[in-house]
């Protein structure tokens, strides 16, 4: 981890001529557009996959008719297919799942008061007045929800919804378009895909179009460093998927 805060610490010092005493934080973006990048690819094969799973559907929907009545063999039918298409159901998770060492990652550096025996530096930065190593509870005491740390979350809330509500309108015309009832792609940064639905995750596809909602919680909860981390992957999320989508 030390290696790491050496790594952000020397990052925002290139960058503070230009962003200030906000570098770090725009280290922190730098670092997630970074980390999307090396995942790009996966996203596009993704992408592809659930191109190729979308033209499933008309066997998909033979299968249902026929296996009906018999939910274990519906499943049984469904996996087999995919594996003679070599098609996987979960592929457009990988893109989120690998995402998740570097959002932890971000959370433990700017949760520890210490790093390597010594102080850990990062703490002292902020977002304009807001503490990267502070959470949205902490605004209250420091001017309150409107204060000027508060002012800097409420910029953070309004994207994420506005980022929010544009996944869950694109997830429910996509799964209008195939017929499905759930998108198959869990992004971590929020929003969906389209496409079949995969034994074994009904419970879960049943709130998935909601699911960018519930990166309000984590921007709430976490320290603002890996809030922002947050944020600028559901961004860039809704951005890709748009694309490569469309």
């Amino acid at each position: 981890m030390s290696v790491f805060a050496n790594l952000v610490e020397q990052l925002a010092q290139l960058l503070e001529p230009f962003f200030h005493a906000s570098a770090a934080a725009a280290a922190i973006v730098l670092f997630t557009a970074f980390v999307r990048l090396l995942v790009h690819p996966l996203s596009r094969a993704a992408a592809r996959g659930q191109k190729a799973r979308t033209q499933l559907q008309p066997k998909i929907a033979e299968l249902r008719k026929k296996h009906g009545k018999s939910p274990e063999r519906l499943q049984q039918a469904l996996l087999e297919l995919h594996a003679e298409e070599k098609v996987s159901p979960l592929a457009g998770c990988l893109p989120g799942l690998l995402q998740l060492p570097a959002f932890f990652l971000l959370y433990h550096l700017f949760s520890n008061p210490t790093i390597g025996g010594e102080a850990n530096e990062l703490l002292g930065h902020e977002l304009l007045a807001a503490p990267l190593g502070h959470r949205w509870v902490d605004a209250f005491g420091d001017g309150g929800v409107f204060g000027a740390a508060g002012l800097v979350y409420v910029a953070l809330f309004a994207l994420v919804a506005a980022v929010a509500a544009f996944n869950y309108r694109r997830t429910k015309r996509m799964m209008a378009a195939t017929g499905s009832s759930v998108p198959v792609s869990v992004p971590v940064g929020g929003g969906g895909g389209g496409g079949e639905q995969v034994p074994g995750l009904g419970a879960m596809t049943k709130v998935m179009p909601f699911m960018s909602f519930f990166t309000l919680v984590t921007v709430a909860v976490v320290p603002l460093a890996a809030a922002l981390y947050v944020v600028t992957s559901s961004t860039w999320s809704a951005v890709e998927r748009a694309v490569l989508y469309r």
